[in-house]
């Protein structure tokens, strides 16, 4: 662009306050959007909300995607600290993003990208990067139009991607949140360029038990909505969280109060399991109820197809075995929210073992210099130890406790990402002599360098987005444990790591007795160990929570929970 061309976009810079935030040939109703908000709270539940509407509508034959926007200025999720936060789930394409979107993967059984999900900061710096580029000459950047108009732009960009019958948009936080005034306002806004018929609202919202009183409390929920219709919203459906299911008269007064039909007046009490949910929806005809005021016919699937969603789980017999108890040994333990995925890819192998999974989260801090008679207490009866991913040395002693007990007691073992380097570092120090055997991401200095930064890693000064990210192949060794357990040769897992093994120690290990199973393409990185003298000692560089889903658990942890199903009956 010359300098003439830019004085001649300038000076017309005055002539619209309208800007077009539409996609190269985007066609307007060809996608229908359905907004969700919500209020009272944040972990409300409107993620698993929004995945279970979801999962309704593609149950019936639409072609349905989700995504997910957070407020906060981070350009992704990677640097959050999963106290704050939960955990940060990665996608196939490397982007680490919020938990509701592996909340979405598992209910769609679908694989999402970067485009499905958005924060404030990926929004301003796309807008910072085109004012820098001169894309909005003689304009002043502003929240209205352009960061409103960039959201609405991404939504379309999505909606176009598949392309789809409906975009389901979660607006992370709740109305009241300053951070997130720009998207309720850019979700009012789609509705007058999209037309009525092609964007809906629903508001998620907590109605409190009131002990004092012994009643359910719908003023919070009335306050919520307020504050929504002085934002332009007026939400079409109102799913109602609460300890139990809605009385009648809550649900009436609700209706009453927010200007909604009282059947768009949904409960959503607490259940067993998440993948109850869809089932709760569907006998009150939640997406029946979207489907007709979004004025879409009903395309049911062929015949034979419809089912009640996630069927296995709702018939299973979990209640016919004691439980099987399994230690989630970790640093974040005391905030679940930090091992969501791995918790759900437990409960994905309860109806192929008949089990009922009890997870007992250890905080390993608890276990950095605790006597082995307190950890024997807090051990002693679980039938298999998993070490989660993590970073930074706090609680890695207590979780090398942890390994050495489940490796000198022959509890199942699966160690995941940073279990697996814990593992080889416990294995090295006990079993192959190499007594002060570290990573260096622990001790800089050592001088026993057994995990080390991954080679691309070694020039690398910025935290976010650089740790290696998303799907890998994995070659596995013909003949191993491992390879049974997939049934297949290569597997494609999904990793984010900085620190590897360092291969100069990898002879000792295999004279040990341990096997390197899976690891790169090239065979330059491990990235799975198995110790075939122990019933279950496996641990892998990847995360393969991140890929089990309801209908189909991972190989790994069925594995896993087989073993530890041996172990609770040795017989």
């Amino acid at each position: 662009m010359n300098d003439f061309e830019r004085e001649e976009i300038s000076a017309r810079s005055d002539d619209s306050e309208s800007l077009d935030f539409f996609p190269p040939h985007y066609r307007v109703g060809r996608t229908k959007f359905i907004v969700v908000t919500g209020g009272v709270m944040s972990g409300v539940g409107k993620g698993v909300c929004t995945a279970s509407l979801s999962h309704l509508l593609q149950q019936l034959g639409f072609s349905v995607t989700t995504m997910k926007i957070d407020g906060y200025l981070n350009v992704d999720a990677g640097t959050l600290n999963p106290y704050r936060h939960g955990e940060t789930f990665v996608l196939d394409d490397g982007t680490e993003c919020d938990l509701d979107l592996g909340t979405y993967e598992r209910f769609l059984d679908t694989t999402l990208n970067r485009n499905n999900y958005m924060t404030s900061g990926k929004i301003y710096a796309r807008i910072l990067a085109k004012e820098r580029r001169g894309e909005y000459l003689g304009r002043d950047v502003q929240i209205v139009p352009h960061v409103t108009g960039e959201i609405k732009y991404l939504m379309r960009q999505k909606a176009q991607e598949g392309p789809y019958d409906m975009v389901l948009v979660e607006i992370g936080g709740t109305v009241g949140d300053i951070e997130n005034v720009h998207f309720i306002e850019a979700a009012r806004e789609l509705i007058r360029d999209e037309g009525r018929d092609n964007v809906m609202y629903i508001h998620v919202t907590m109605v409190p038990w009131s002990e004092a009183t012994g009643e359910q409390k719908s003023k919070p929920t009335q306050h919520s909505i307020k504050k929504l219709l002085e934002m332009g919203v007026q939400p079409d459906i109102i799913v109602c969280r609460s300890k139990h299911d809605l009385q009648r008269k809550v649900r009436e007064k609700i209706s009453l109060h927010c200007n909604v039909p009282i059947d768009h007046v949904i409960s959503s009490p607490d259940t067993e399991s998440v993948y109850t949910l869809p089932a709760l929806f569907q006998e009150q005809h939640l997406a029946e109820t979207a489907i007709s005021r979004l004025r879409l016919n009903m395309p049911y699937p062929a015949e034979g197809e419809k089912q009640v969603p996630f069927v296995s789980f709702l018939r299973h017999a979990r209640r016919k075995n004691p439980p099987l108890t399994i230690a989630m040994t970790g640093k974040y333990s005391t905030m679940k929210d930090s091992y969501l995925s791995i918790t759900n890819a437990l409960e994905h192998t309860e109806p192929d073992e008949g089990v009922q999974i009890d997870v007992r989260f250890l905080d390993t801090t608890e276990f950095d210099n605790a006597s082995p008679a307190v950890l024997k207490e807090n051990l002693n009866d679980v039938h298999g130890i998993l070490v989660p991913g993590g970073y930074g040395v706090r609680g890695t002693e207590g979780m090398i406790r942890c390994i050495r007990y489940a490796r000198e007691r022959q509890v199942p073992y699966l160690g995941l990402c940073l279990g697996f380097q814990l593992a080889a570092i416990e294995f090295a120090r006990s079993v192959c002599g190499v007594e002060k055997a570290t990573s260096t991401e622990f001790d800089p200095h050592t001088q026993e360098p057994l995990i080390c930064l991954l080679p691309e890693q070694q020039q690398i000064r910025d935290l976010g987005g650089t740790q290696r990210l998303g799907g890998h192949d994995v070659a596995l060794l013909p003949g191993s444990r491992v390879q049974a357990m997939y049934g297949r040769d290569m597997v494609h897992e999904r990793f984010r790591h900085r620190y590897e093994l360092n291969n100069d120690y990898k002879a000792a290990f295999e004279k040990s007795g341990v096997v390197f199973c899976g690891m790169t393409l090239d065979q330059s990185v491990m990235q799975i160990l198995d110790y075939p003298a122990h019933p279950f000692f496996v641990a892998t560089q990847f995360h393969p929570e991140l890929l089990s889903r309801p209908l189909r658990p991972h190989p790994l942890f069925l594995a896993f929970v087989q073993a530890a199903k041996k172990h609770q009956n040795p017989s």
